[in-house]
């Protein structure tokens, strides 16, 4: 069985858990993010918190083809401002392309 004071530190304290990610450098700039059950947004990244909620501002929602609920269409509706829920994302990504990370769950081997 695992121990359970692995979770804390020295003090007895749980300890804080640490975001695989930084969305602190894509904070005022242009960022795309998807949602589960198909929906797509772009906005500007105003704010987010460790759960991952987000606040996009100038936000613009993909809207999907009526036909085909996994298509999305040209057709846009401007939302502003706006609070996303962190469970609900599925991916967030950089407007102006992406960037290749290190898979933080490997273990690293020592060649």
């Amino acid at each position: 069985m695992a121990d359970r004071n692995q979770d804390r530190n020295k003090d007895g304290e749980k300890k804080k858990k640490e975001s695989i990610f930084d969305l602190s450098k894509y904070i005022d700039k242009q960022i795309r993010v998807k949602f589960q059950g198909g929906r797509e947004a772009s906005g500007v990244l105003k704010g987010f918190d460790p759960l991952l909620n987000l606040v996009l501002d100038s936000t613009i929602e993909y809207l999907r083809d009526p036909d085909d609920q996994f298509k999305l269409t040209e057709d846009t509706r401007q939302l502003g401002l706006v609070v996303c829920r962190g469970t609900s994302v599925v991916l967030i990504c950089p407007q102006d392309g992406m960037e290749a990370i290190p898979n933080p769950f490997i273990q690293q081997q020592d060649g």
